[in-house]
């Protein structure tokens, strides 16, 4: 009997040693719930969209040249070549599109001599290529649009023709002057009648150096400022469009 006490007695004790033991888990458990739930989560990373990388020149832009070398109708020929600066920077969104110094290239297109009797000098060019300053290059449609730099001409038509202005008040001015000559050479050796015959013959001399002479000659001198304009839309590439300070910083 006292056997069976002891034993009682024994599982007893063991069973209120284990209590505590297995409570004493519950508030580590209960603290790591407030514990996790108080964390602060990952902020969320916004994506930003990535910058373009291509640039666009719209049609009908006007980019101001500076030719660098002369240009007359006396001498040049069809396919000739065209070599021009820009002198400004173009931009579109902030963001520098064709920078100053620029290179512009083109050629002489058709070249129309003045003529002894009618007909002006003309000349037309087209711009065909931009180099940038880092060495890319675009191909681009351009044309003349208008040509403040030069004096005594005019640009006509849609495709920007450089037409030289009139010479009649030169040749008016010819005809003048050789008759006013024949009238005092006339005056000396014959009188009043002889003044007259004199500048009758004066004038058809100098009208006759008026015929056989050419009017002038579209001259373009280097340095001239002219205006192209962009007959379609062109495209370029944004990370290879540098400017000449740029270039000389990354050398």
């Amino acid at each position: 009997m006292w056997t069976r006490v002891l034993g009682s007695l024994l599982m007893a004790g063991c069973a209120v040693a284990q209590t505590p033991a297995a409570s004493s888990t519950q508030p580590s458990a209960a603290q790591a719930a407030p514990a996790a739930a108080s964390s602060p989560a990952a902020p969320a990373v916004s994506a930003r969209p990535a910058a373009s990388s291509t640039l666009t020149i719209p049609s009908g832009t006007k980019i101001p040249l500076a030719l660098k070398q002369a240009i007359s109708t006396r001498n040049a020929k069809e396919g000739d070549p065209v070599y021009c600066e820009t002198t400004f920077p173009f931009v579109v969104d902030d963001r520098i599109v064709i920078p100053a110094g620029t290179y512009v290239q083109g050629k002489i297109s058709r070249v129309q001599r003045p003529g002894r009797i009618k007909g002006r000098a003309e000349l037309l060019m087209h711009f065909t290529s931009m180099i940038y300053p880092s060495g890319y290059t675009v191909m681009l449609p351009g044309s003349l649009e208008n040509i403040p730099g030069a004096d005594k001409t005019s640009i006509q038509g849609s495709e920007g023709t450089v037409r030289q202005d009139s010479d009649k008040g030169k040749d008016i001015g010819t005809v003048a002057s050789t008759a006013s000559t024949g009238a005092v050479i006339g005056g000396l050796s014959g009188g009043g009648k002889g003044a007259g015959i004199g500048a009758a013959a004066g004038g058809l001399a100098g009208l006759a150096i008026a015929m056989i002479s050419r009017g002038s000659d579209v001259k373009l001198e280097p340095g001239t400022s002219i205006e192209m304009i962009i007959q379609r839309e062109v495209t370029v590439d944004a990370n290879r469009v540098t400017s000449r300070r740029e270039v000389v910083v990354r050398d």
